[in-house]
């Protein structure tokens, strides 16, 4: 009875060739890296143990490409590897634990178009490789595969926003940031419950139980903030399936295109006796 052959796996030892044929993604990672790790030691001296978790997840997540290419064949090309690098460490220490998404408005805005971006150049990728296989009868024109990508980024940017809406209600972490608004327009305003839409404008001051919040307005909890994320996330996601409609339609031309998009790697076949 034959059995047959699992497709070789790339084992730690080849990281050598790896790093020589890719030497501008081992400096990112690398540079990168040691900075995390002088932020981990520098929580836990300070006894910042959740600080402390956030270095260790990030330290974990920034060997996530090379366990993918290592384990599942799949090519990651170096430009979008070092995105995918910059992005964790943009989020996690310098949003989260360097508070950029409070010191700078747009940081949450930035990362969620590279999101959209990114996650359309994935959902491309997994069409285009299925529309290539020739065991697998599927297949797509450019039109409907920039569609399909177009719509798992989209996805993927909604299941993020459930999840942070849970981690508020679950867990009061305010993950979808509050907005100070200066007007509020509502139909429970309206005093005849007709279903009238009133507008107060004007708002520079709200008070609590009594106590004003010193806000120079009312405190929107999260709605903008979410609807800006998928946005932002709709723009990324457009561009990038535009982009990857035209290296469909070209047949693998566009050198931007290539640059972000994974692909199968090719593995000789092992020789079995009769």
């Amino acid at each position: 009875m034959k059995h047959e052959p699992k497709p070789p796996r790339r084992k730690l030892r080849d990281l050598g060739p790896i790093i020589r044929r890719r030497p501008a993604v081992f400096a990112v990672y690398l540079v990168l890296r040691l900075i995390v790790i002088a932020v981990l030691v520098s929580s836990i001296l300070r006894r910042e143990y959740e600080s402390a978790f956030i270095c260790l997840l990030v330290l974990v997540l920034f060997m996530l490409p090379f366990f993918i290419q290592q384990n599942f064949g799949i090519e990651l090309p170096s430009a979008l590897e070092i995105i995918i690098l910059l992005f964790i460490f943009a989020a996690e220490i310098l949003g989260e634990l360097g508070c950029y998404f409070i010191t700078y408005p747009y940081w949450d805005s930035m990362l969620h178009t590279t999101t959209g971006f990114l996650c359309a150049a994935t959902g491309f990728a997994l069409i285009d490789i299925l529309n290539r296989n020739s065991r697998i009868k599927f297949q797509l024109s450019p039109v409907y595969v920039a569609l399909a990508a177009f719509c798992f980024s989209m996805t993927v940017g909604v299941m993020w926003e459930f999840f942070e809406f849970g981690m508020d209600r679950l867990f009061h972490m305010d993950m979808q940031k509050d907005t100070v608004i200066q007007s509020v327009t509502s139909v429970m305003l309206d005093p005849t419950n007709s279903n009238i839409p009133v507008t107060i404008d004007g708002i520079h001051s709200v008070a609590v139980n009594g106590q004003d919040l010193g806000f120079d307005g009312y405190l929107d909890i999260g709605l903008y903030d979410t609807m800006e994320d998928l946005f932002v996330n709709f723009v990324g996601a457009v561009v990038f399936s535009t982009i990857g409609y035209f290296y469909i339609k070209h047949r693998g031309r566009g050198k931007l295109a290539r640059a972000f998009i994974p692909t199968i790697t090719e593995e000789e076949p092992e020789q079995t006796p009769e």
